[in-house]
């Protein structure tokens, strides 16, 4: 399963500090039993939240767990969470999810239903659990040029933040 936390700041000048922090508590998830890989991303795409985290779940029952419990969140940060950019997801379709690599990005197309793209594979991940706040994601990793060119397409392009993914 792939869980992703999708979030932003309502004080962009602390950036660089959630960053440091975020790359740390991904180190922290991925010792919770069930999660086997964690990576964060950016977007400057419009209309979606500017921070996304994706991690890999063994199954729902991981948010159950106490240990986990005590270290999910945003922490210290949680005052300055933008509550309108705050959605936490969990997706069937895959039970692993990708790695990024840099010089790669994550494309993220939220739809109704699974939607073909011109000359873009995406794999449709199915909402399960959490928040739900769309019903499907298309996901698919390629290069900047690809990217660049799916602009007009209403999807997000999110850059990898913590280089690889933190894997177990």
């Amino acid at each position: 399963m792939v869980f992703m936390s999708q979030s932003g700041l309502t004080d962009p000048s602390r950036e660089n500090a959630w960053a440091v922090w975020y790359a740390d508590h991904l180190r922290i998830m991925v010792t919770v039993p069930g999660i086997t890989s964690a990576q964060r991303f950016t977007t400057a795409t419009p209309g979606h939240p500017p921070s996304l985290a994706m991690y890999s779940v063994a199954s729902a029952a991981v948010f159950d767990d106490p240990y986990y419990r005590s270290i999910r969140g945003m922490g210290e940060w949680q005052p300055l969470i933008d509550t309108r950019r705050y959605h936490r997801n969990l997706f069937s379709g895959l039970d692993v999810a990708p790695d990024v690599p840099e010089g790669a990005v994550l494309i993220v197309a939220d739809r109704d239903r699974p939607t073909e793209f011109p000359r873009l594979a995406l794999t449709w991940l199915t909402a399960v659990g959490l928040d739900r706040s769309t019903p499907y994601r298309g996901i698919a990793v390629v290069d900047t040029a690809t990217a660049d060119a799916l602009a007009s397409h209403d999807v997000a392009v999110y850059r990898p933040n913590t280089g690889g993914g933190t894997h177990v």
